[in-house]
């Protein structure tokens, strides 16, 4: 693309040697000057990105386990059969029929949420679960926090972080919902506060709702919009957003 005349490229997967952008996480480390090249990770890590960084700088997390429940994709095969690109030869289930099945997967998410946020590298892992609908998905994550603490604060700070400084980003309901209510929401994710289960006051999870076509492609236009002004120095940056290195 930069051969073919293209300013800039946002690549929509996570990628091996481009700086990675979550937007509202860390959307403003974007170097106009040394990134033609930018990842905008994948939907899952934006919607788990928003969590983990409101986690975190709360309550410091030590660990944390991430589960994607992912709705059907264009890569999965209808019926069971071959794929065209085995990633690796522990992948078999990942040509099985996506309407008949539920089907375990790898993610990245816990390898780039360890790049956007550099001091959570080596205390997060993840795995995803393909499930027979054609939209909305879900992370569920399990936090083990350094900083003691109660559901209801927990729910506080997403409250406040969903009217401040992620307004957009991440929403909130204490409504009883399900995978269609959140059919074409425009957030990277949405805090759902009924479903969340404080094990104890330093062991707690929560679960986020994603519209993974949607919401992400929202979240694309956001980051567009945000390089373009700040290649004219419409907006302060702060520098690079990773270090480079293997994926």
């Amino acid at each position: 693309h930069i051969e073919g005349g293209a300013k800039k490229v946002i690549i929509t997967a996570p990628s091996s040697n481009a700086p990675m952008l979550v937007f509202g996480v860390n959307h403003m480390c974007y170097n106009p000057k040394d990134d033609e090249i930018v990842s905008a990770t994948s939907c899952t890590t934006n919607c788990a990105a928003p969590i983990v960084k409101i986690m975190h700088d709360n309550f410091e997390i030590l660990d944390a386990m991430i589960t994607s429940i992912h709705a059907v994709t264009a890569s999965q095969n209808t019926l069971d059969g071959p794929i065209e690109k085995c990633r690796s030869t522990t992948l078999w289930r990942d040509g099985r029929g996506a309407l008949q099945n539920i089907i375990p997967t790898a993610t990245g998410a816990a390898k780039s949420l360890a790049k956007i946020i550099p001091e959570l590298k080596g205390k997060i892992s993840a795995i995803a679960f393909r499930v027979p609908i054609s939209n909305v998905s879900l992370c569920d994550m399990t936090f083990r926090v350094n900083k003691p603490t109660t559901y209801e604060e927990v729910k506080e700070a997403m409250r406040e972080a969903s009217k401040g400084q992620l307004e957009n980003v991440l929403g909130y309901t204490e409504d009883d919902c399900v995978s269609s209510d959140f059919n074409h929401t425009t957030y990277s994710c949405v805090f759902d506060a009924k479903a969340g289960i404080p094990q104890t006051s330093t062991f707690i999870k929560i679960v986020a709702w994603y519209d993974n076509e949607y919401g992400y492609a929202f979240r694309i236009a956001d980051l567009i919009q945000y390089m373009y002004n700040a290649d004219r120095g419409n907006i302060p940056v702060t520098g690079q957003a990773i270090e480079h290195g293997d994926f």
